[in-house]
């Protein structure tokens, strides 16, 4: 009921009701208007934030009606990486059918094709990662995911080997999503968070590699070209999963212009100089790349060759790389490099990729490798907390930049690596050689790895400590 009748209220003018109602309706107005949260302080504190109010907002990815969260950018690099995956186990083996039979001669065109892949990549990384920073992170993900599936497609009809290094080149420039997915992964995370949340990306790798490599084995016992029609059909179901249900990570108040200065790889590498705490992991961030380059570009000739697996056996080893990779980097990373830091998870990681990349090379029997899977591949931790540690050196809307910058060095690792990896492996194993030493690429490795953990240990010396709450 009312409090009092109608006709019980005093008597006033037309004009002081139309201004009582607009006060009351402006009261309503505002009381229904989205609040910004505060921090918490002292409740006492009458000051109030403006509001803001819901026009403003529209345009904000948090109002879309999907939030944007991880599970979005992880299930697209699953599916992403299980494309990649499919056709590892059997893209040296069509190689080696185009060129002759040649082994050695192989692994020679296999090595020129990843540096091709990675020279793009070197070439394209900081492009894509600042048209992030400018347009959003979605437009260049996807973009990507379309490129890489009409790759497929080209060298799944390739007659001969010059169609595959132009769909290594078209893969190179379009295949650089992981800038923009790292960035993203930086814009919804706290910065306390990023170091565990990077373990995800490994962890989509590691799940990607579970089931792509495996059923790339498999599905080259009906033929060579079936991987890559597999892999086709995969990207683009992405690409129109990440269509519907991807939404953009960065708001557009938050966006910078678009600069060709820093949009190419000299200017990033500059522009890392404006944050001398992260430039000196640059080296250690590169070298480790280089190192990881062993195992793609002579995992599957190294075993075949030392142990004379089939492809079946191939892809079941890198589906047992891909789920420690899971485990490690998104299960473990998440409470080891919270309780180590990220300062001693990096030393950690790379001082067991040190000695584990020895004992690949070492191996004598294909058990073993097995075994060193299981036990090596703690070393994951590394690069996540190296990533994390970078990450909180820079603001939210120079994350796609930096991001390309790092991206650069692992495609400019990536040009290097497989050229070096490959040398040594045809080097040690052709019919001249004077000593055959299958295993040399892993021990260059180990090298690398011991040489990053050195570099690192410098870095750490010659920066500013930690601030309160950071990592120790």
């Amino acid at each position: 009921m009312l409090p009092c009748a109608p006709n019980h209220l005093p008597s006033i003018s037309q004009d002081e009701l139309r201004l009582y109602v607009e006060r009351k309706f402006r009261d309503y107005r505002q009381a229904n208007t989205i609040q910004l949260r505060k921090p918490k302080g002292n409740r006492h504190d009458t000051a109030r934030e403006p509001p803001i109010q819901i026009a403003s907002m529209q345009r904000s990815p948090f109002m879309t009606g999907r939030k944007p969260a991880l599970g979005f950018i992880f299930v697209t690099l699953v599916l992403d990486i299980l494309g990649i995956g499919l056709i590892i186990p059997i893209l040296p083996k069509l190689i080696e059918e185009l060129s002759g039979g040649q082994v050695a001669s192989a692994a020679h065109i296999y090595g020129w094709l990843a540096a091709l892949y990675a020279l793009m990549q070197f070439l394209c990384a900081p492009l894509l990662g600042s048209l992030s920073d400018r347009f959003g992170r979605r437009r260049v993900i996807l973009g990507s995911l379309f490129g890489s599936g009409l790759d497929y497609l080209l060298l799944a009809f390739a007659p001969t080997l010059p169609w595959f290094f132009l769909g290594r080149i078209i893969a190179g420039i379009t295949g650089a999503n992981i800038t923009a997915a790292n960035a993203y992964i930086a814009d919804v995370s706290p910065p306390e968070k990023r170091a565990a949340n990077f373990g995800l990306v490994g962890a989509a790798f590691g799940l990607g590699f579970i089931a792509g490599p495996a059923l790339g084995g498999v599905l080259g016992h009906y033929g060579l070209r079936v991987p890559f029609y597999a892999a086709a059909t995969l990207t683009l179901l992405n690409w129109l999963y990440g269509l519907l249900v991807l939404p953009e990570s960065l708001p557009r108040g938050q966006r910078r212009a678009f600069d060709w200065k820093r949009s190419n790889p000299i200017g990033s590498f500059v522009a890392l100089k404006r944050h001398p705490e992260l430039f000196g992991l640059t080296e250690t961030y590169f070298l480790m790349h280089v190192a990881h380059q062993v195992f793609p570009a002579t995992w599957v000739l190294y075993t075949g060759y030392r142990y004379h697996w089939t492809p079946t056996q191939v892809g079941l080893s890198l589906a047992l790389v891909g789920l420690m990779a899971a485990i490690v980097q998104g299960g473990l990373a998440r409470k080891i490099i919270p309780a180590l830091g990220e300062r001693r998870s990096i030393v950690v990681g790379l001082v067991n990729a040190t000695i584990f990349f020895s004992l690949y090379g070492l191996a004598t029997q294909g058990w073993m490798i097995y075994a060193l899977i299981l036990t090596g591949s703690f070393g994951g931790i590394a690069m996540p907390a190296l990533q994390g540690l970078v990450s909180r050196s820079v603001p939210l809307n120079e994350q796609g930049a930096v991001q390309g910058a790092l991206g650069s060095l692992a495609s400019l690792a990536g040009i290097l690596g497989p050229l070096l990896a490959t040398k040594l492996f045809g080097h040690f194993i052709r019919e001249a050689a004077t000593v055959k030493v299958p295993g040399a690429a892993f021990f260059c490795g180990s090298m690398l790895m011991f040489s990053a953990l050195m570099l690192a240990l410098r870095a750490f010396r010659k920066a500013t400590p930690p601030t309160p709450g950071a990592a120790a």
